[in-house]
């Protein structure tokens, strides 16, 4: 009797116990072990393993003869050839490696493996006839394959009829192991559709894609006549029907999600005119831009609602999301609730603590400040101002979502940097609401606000950002002036020392960042202590301060008090600056081996300049020879200063796991859809998952958990 999709995932039946026969037990793999392993790659249902696709294809379909292989090398083709071993022999130089030599009729291939084992030696014995599969190309001796896959020939043995499927894979699993796991899966998982016919007649037939268990079947065993192209760039009908089904069930989760928070209740916070709100406005001494204003609008409507705020307040790098953050502060503390503010790094937090406090703290808001340095006494007293509901705005880490740390009344959530949580901080965050006292109301969760500085592509929002409310501020403040990006090789650094010296001669201040703190043999990056070293050395009369993340917080605060107070000519930092450092009279920023870093961590560190009203310039020092993606990565950076744009191409670089803080939650969101090139496919996706949400809501649970499983709460931080 077949199984079900929910049922245990059973041991694959070896060859030998296919026949009947008794497997030697070495190696047989432990079931606790096998399952251990498939479940690092996220396969624990037989449903699991009939969705765990190949991520490309070998043609094992057809030989060549050797001679002709070798003819046609050099094109970057694989080939597949067989013959006889002639020779087999380990030798020593330039170092231990197994060389086996093939022949047929036609000509000599010599197979090299630089890493082998001594009964690869035996399994390759001169006589054996062996088909061999990779890429050809010259070596020292005549035509060469490294590391090709090998395996001896039975007499009379047939091709195979399909591609070979090549499977994601981790330590301890086989192809093999996996194509036999994944073979037992689909012919005992029944796979019956899960979408009601109207979807079937309408966006799947205008669409005009094959039904959900023909594809699966054609993934993981297509005929050699398929388009191999259409299939390695995931555009085959089969593809697009795998990626339709799971965007349907990722809106129709996102649709959930913010259905059932405007079921839930959430305290109402008019806005007063005559309260703290109105006070903190009046004593500011500058205005705010237009489109802060027209954020700050947005946030404070949806804080009048009785059902929580779910919004994702995002602007570039400088665009004043502090200001916003603290003046929705200001409306719940106004309608007596606490407020709290957590972000990723303790420097970031700190400078929102000293920011906001005095900000604040003139208008008789007391402000709390909670992170894991703190000392025990300090730490304790800061839990309790929170739970007393003393505090009216605690700001800090982690430390804020620590099971002893109780809020009165919260009622209002900030996180910043959104993305650089995991979900289930965010989801602890909010689930801080209603733990103090007996008179909080339990049954009310918190409103939530989150802050980026890296902003989210359109395709980005479509998806991942269906169930919130996104409000964007899209121009900086008066008196910013654009930064200037140049490349430079890092052999020229006695060039960019001078003018580090120039730009101090004039009275301003330079940051130089480094991606290391201690020496790595591996990567051979200039550390950020033998940097502050030379410009110590070389720049004599200048102070130079050094600041990175093993710091004791103490001392780290000293070296940023100086450098803010224009004490410290020459910050030497690692990426601990990255966010929440403002310093206006700072126009000058060398990156250390900034081929190294990714786009957003860029831009936010070339955002640390051009805060004034000064020229300012951002020197990307790079080692040569770069990558092409390190290439581009660069280029973008000289190219444009717009985030949305940065943004757009990071996507295309590197997928959208950053963006969202998904990589964290421990399961990527969208495994086969890709957000660049599938964005046609979410309009079709939204169309039927409103469809099925109102008439057919035993299909939705049956979707839901064949693409989901129990990650449909990742969707809803």
């Amino acid at each position: 009797m077949p199984g079900t999709a929910t049922d245990p995932i059973d041991e694959p039946a070896s060859p030998a116990r296919a026949s009947g026969k008794p497997a030697p037990a070495a190696k047989t793999a432990k079931p606790s072990t096998a399952a251990a392993r498939l479940a690092r790659l996220g396969l624990r249902r037989p449903v699991d393993l009939v969705l765990h696709l190949p991520l490309r294809y070998e043609d094992e379909t057809t030989l060549e003869p050797i001679g002709e292989a070798i003819r046609r090398a050099g094109l970057g083709l694989a080939a597949q050839v067989e013959g006889d071993v002639i020779s087999n022999e380990v030798t020593f130089r330039p170092r231990r490696q197994l060389v086996v030599k093939i022949a047929d009729e036609t000509g000599e291939l010599t197979l090299r493996f630089l890493n082998f084992y001594g009964s690869q030696t035996r399994q390759m014995a001169e006589g054996t006839r062996l088909r061999v599969r990779g890429e050809i190309r010259g070596g020292f001796f005549g035509a060469e394959m490294v590391h090709p896959t090998v395996r001896p020939v039975v007499a009379d043995e047939a091709l195979p009829d399909r591609l070979t499927p090549v499977y994601p894979a981790t330590a301890g699993i086989s192809q093999a192991y996996l194509r036999r796991a994944i073979g037992g899966a689909l012919s005992r998982t029944p796979m019956p559709e899960t979408l009601p016919q109207p979807v079937l007649r309408g966006p799947l037939a205008q669409l005009k894609l094959p039904p959900l268990i023909d594809s699966l079947r054609l993934l993981h065993n297509p005929p050699p006549q398929e388009s191999e192209a259409a299939l390695a760039d995931r555009s085959h009908p089969a593809w697009v029907r795998i990626k339709f089904d799971e965007l349907l069930a990722q809106q129709i989760s996102l649709r959930r999600s913010q259905a059932a928070r405007r079921e839930k209740n959430a305290p109402s916070m008019p806005r007063r005119d005559d309260g703290l709100l109105t006070r903190f406005l009046a004593a500011l001494p500058f205005r705010l831009t237009g489109a802060q204003q027209r954020v700050v609008e947005e946030i404070a409507a949806d804080m009048t609602r009785p059902h929580p705020m779910h919004r994702l307040l995002q602007g570039d790098v400088g665009s004043g999301k502090t200001i916003v953050a603290a003046l929705a502060a200001c409306q719940a503390i106004d309608a007596g609730y606490q407020a709290a503010l957590m972000a990723p790094t303790e420097i970031l937090a700190e400078q929102h603590y000293r920011k906001l406090s005095a900000w604040l703290e003139p208008l008789g808001v007391p402000v709390a400040w909670l992170a894991g340095s703190l000392k025990t006494k300090a730490k304790r007293e800061a839990v309790a101002r929170a739970e007393s509901g003393e505090a009216k705005l605690v700001i800090g880490t982690h430390a804020l979502i620590q099971d002893g740390v109780r809020f009165a009344n919260l009622g209002l959530a900030v996180v910043d940097e959104q993305h650089r949580f995991g979900v289930a901080q965010r989801l602890a965050l909010r689930g801080k609401a209603g733990e103090g006292e007996p008179s909080a109301a339990p049954d009310k969760v918190p409103h939530q606000l989150m802050m980026s500085a890296t902003p989210i592509p359109r395709t980005l929002a479509m998806t991942y950002y269906a169930d919130l409310d996104v409000s964007v501020i899209d121009e900086l403040p008066p008196g910013r002036t654009p930064i200037v990006t140049r490349l430079v090789n890092d052999a020229r650094r006695d060039e960019v020392i001078e003018r580090v010296h120039h730009a101090a001669a004039e009275g301003r201040q330079v940051y130089w960042v480094c991606p290391l703190i201690e020496e790595s043999e591996a990567l051979q990056l200039q550390t950020a202590v033998e940097t502050c070293e030379t410009l110590v050395a070389a720049l004599p009369d200048l102070r130079v301060g050094l600041v990175h993340g093993r710091l004791p917080p103490a001392e780290k605060a000293a070296v940023m008090d100086d450098f803010s107070a224009n004490r410290l000519q020459v910050l030497v930092a690692t990426t601990v600056i990255e966010v929440g450092v403002d310093v206006p009279n700072a126009s000058l920023m060398v990156i250390e081996h900034a081929e190294r870093f990714g786009l957003a961590q860029l831009h936010q560190l070339r955002g640390r300049v051009g805060r004034g009203s000064a020229e300012s310039v951002c020197l990307l020092m790079y080692q040569a020879p770069l990558s092409p993606t390190a290439r581009e990565r660069l280029a973008t950076m000289r190219e444009t200063t717009d985030g949305f744009e940065i943004a757009r191409r990071d996507l295309q670089i590197r997928g959208p796991g950053e963006f969202l803080g998904a990589r964290q939650s421990g399961e990527a969101m969208l495994r086969f859809a890709d957000l660049e090139t599938d964005a046609w496919l979410v309009e079709y996706a939204q169309e039927a998952a409103e469809l099925m949400l109102a008439r057919f809501p035993e299909a939705v649970e049956s979707h839901l958990t064949r693409w989901l499983g129990g990650r449909e709460h990742f969707l809803k931080a």
